[in-house]
């Protein structure tokens, strides 16, 4: 699935993306852990993956983007 960054917390590793509807989704230290990042900037496009359903969704890795 892709999504654009919104926000990052280089301290907690933390943040949160958006959705191609527009729905924040967040993600913890684990799931950025897990796509081997180092930095993310808002406005990058993402790939995700996401355990459950639309109201117990959990991201479990966050990684660029790439074609």
């Amino acid at each position: 699935m892709q999504a654009t960054a919104y926000t990052y917390d280089a301290g907690t590793r933390s943040g949160s993306v958006l959705l191609d509807d527009g729905t924040p989704v967040p993600f913890d230290a684990a799931a950025f852990d897990a796509g081997g990042l180092r930095l993310l900037r808002p406005g990058q496009r993402v790939r995700i993956e996401v355990e459950g359903s639309e109201d117990n969704r959990r991201i479990v890795l966050v990684t660029l983007q790439t074609l």
